[in-house]
């Protein structure tokens, strides 16, 4: 017992968490003003020691002490969530390599300030790409719709996540355009992808050390519906793993699984003609699929599928 105290007093992060982590305390240690700074951040230490105890821990101290790190964020992610009612909750999938350049990444973000401004509660991988437009959008909540313009102005100087001034231009467009009270975001990222930054758009950040664990978080807690966004490998493994929970109604009912970006889905990477091929032939049951490019259609589904848990019962659907 000894030796587990002082193995959870030695590792560079806190295995008792009482809250998430956000901006400010994930990059506790960072100034935008001196870039350098990164490298001796409370994030980048503890993926150095991650990296250095071996991303599958061989020692039974670090792997208990993550185990205690990773329970504690699910208890702190839980009870932030017990403000929602369940189907308020709507996850944003898709490509970390997203540039801020592209005209995606900018309807990514004007999507997600709408439904935050409805009600909705963003999730993503808490990422770069696709997942920060999600979070960006969030962040601007309750401003003018210009702000995303202006916002877009200095973050487009530093287009991916491996532009030196990537993470700097966030904070700084943080600072331009100060969140508005009532209006909130969960990034759940991973040290696996420790390479990558979290985005510090996100006001709540469930950070994993085990990305099993936080792949099925994101995918069950977004009992709202999904939208999914081009990406790759990482998108088509979470399009089937949440065809899978749909299909046998694992958490009693399917949610909207919606495909934003028709060319994509349809041409590029026919998953969705794939899975409409699959349901008719009675293979995958149950899903509800959506495909627009249109970002008032996706809101609508979300909408109604709200709705219609409202109409089952009760005014509101139940919590988390």
């Amino acid at each position: 017992m000894r030796d587990v105290v002082e193995v959870l007093e030695s590792v560079p992060y806190n295995v008792a968490l009482q809250e998430l982590y956000n901006a400010d305390t994930l990059y506790e240690g960072y100034d935008i003003d001196h870039p350098e700074t990164f490298e001796n951040c409370h994030d980048t230490l503890i993926y150095r020691h991650y990296l250095a105890t071996g991303k599958i821990a061989q020692d039974e101290k670090e792997l208990l002490a993550r185990s205690l790190h990773d329970y504690a964020i699910n208890k702190n992610m839980r009870r932030f969530l017990v403000q929602y009612n369940e189907r308020r909750g709507v996850a944003v999938m898709g490509g970390h390599a997203l540039s801020r350049t592209n005209e995606m990444y900018e309807q990514i973000a004007r999507l997600s300030k709408k439904l935050t401004e409805r009600g909705f509660i963003m999730i993503s991988g808490g990422g770069p790409g696709a997942m920060e437009a999600t979070h960006l959008g969030a962040w601007l909540a309750g401003h003018p719709d210009e702000t995303i313009d202006e916002s877009l102005k200095t973050l487009r100087e530093f287009p991916t996540f491996k532009d030196e001034g990537w993470l700097a231009s966030a904070f700084k467009v943080m600072r331009q355009f100060p969140k508005k009270d009532g209006y909130q975001s969960l990034g759940i990222p991973t040290w696996t992808y420790g390479h990558e930054p979290a985005t510090p758009f996100a006001t709540h950040i469930a950070k994993f050390f085990e990305n099993s664990i936080r792949e099925d978080n994101i995918l069950t807690l977004a009992f709202g519906g999904i939208i999914y966004t081009p990406g790759s490998a990482g998108t088509m493994q979470e399009i089937f793993q949440d065809a899978v929970q749909n299909h046998y109604l694992s958490f009693d009912y399917a949610s909207p699984m919606i495909f934003f970006g028709k060319h994509f889905w349809s041409k590029e990477v026919p998953i969705y003609p794939l899975l409409e091929k699959f349901m008719a032939k009675g293979i995958y049951k149950n899903l509800r699929l959506t495909i627009t490019d249109d970002l008032e259609e996706i809101q609508e589904e979300l909408d109604k599928f709200y709705q219609e848990g409202c109409k089952e019962g009760a005014e509101e659907p139940k919590e988390y």
